[in-house]
């Protein structure tokens, strides 16, 4: 009598999932599979696994032991190799209407304000326009209390070197490397994530009471 054949699959855990309103969850929605069996793959990837409800929020996290555990009981001649992340964090996004137009000016504004009085307290506290000053008689050998030459392209540097810094204009990147504002929502993000897979996992939940 011959052993019973066995599949063998490879399931990757999507990090993070979006979807636009509470409905089932099928495994392909949450994660990557691959097998060699196509009939058999896209038979797994229709396999309902979770339905998201009011209970539930706008955030679920998914973790992998469930899955293997539920396609255990449903497939009995697979065998299973995760690879990639152990959890999906599963958010409800709503459709959200477009901004209107004098909040953004608002907010705009409020920036612009905030930062402008950032940059005039910085260079009153390291005493910029005296630096400056000095500097025109270093050069000139002549006192002058406005030296503009120094002073406006100092100005405009300061803007495009912004703009080079936070590697973007508008819409538009100067190249492909990341800003630093965008490497630090990268690691928030990444914080959050660890944060909602320790408390929002209700498999920890589970070992936890057994």
């Amino acid at each position: 009598m011959g052993w019973p054949v066995t599949n063998l699959v490879y399931l990757r855990m999507k990090k993070n999932v979006n979807i636009q309103q509470m409905r089932e969850l099928l495994l392909e929605d949450i994660a990557h599979i691959s097998s060699s069996d196509s009939k058999l793959k896209r038979k797994l990837e229709k396999t309902p696994i979770y339905r998201i409800t009011n209970k539930d929020k706008n955030l679920v996290v998914i973790d992998s032991m469930l899955i293997i555990e539920h396609l255990n009981r449903v497939y009995h001649s697979i065998e299973l190799q995760l690879i990639g992340p152990s959890q999906t964090i599963v958010r409800v996004i709503s459709k959200k209407s477009s901004t209107p137009i004098l909040i953004v000016a608002c907010v705009w504004l409020l920036l612009f304000i905030g930062t402008a009085m950032t940059i005039m307290n910085f260079h009153y506290d390291v005493s910029m326009q005296e630096v400056q000053q000095k500097l025109h008689l270093l050069l000139t050998g002549k006192e002058n209390e406005y030296p503009l030459w120094i002073q406006v392209p100092y100005s405009i540097g300061l803007g495009l070197g912004t703009l080079v810094f936070f590697n973007h204009w508008f819409n538009k990147r100067f190249n492909e490397e990341p800003s630093p504002l965008e490497v630090e929502i990268f690691n928030y993000q990444q914080d959050l994530d660890n944060y909602l897979n320790h408390h929002e996992n209700k498999f920890n939940d589970r070992n936890h009471s057994s």
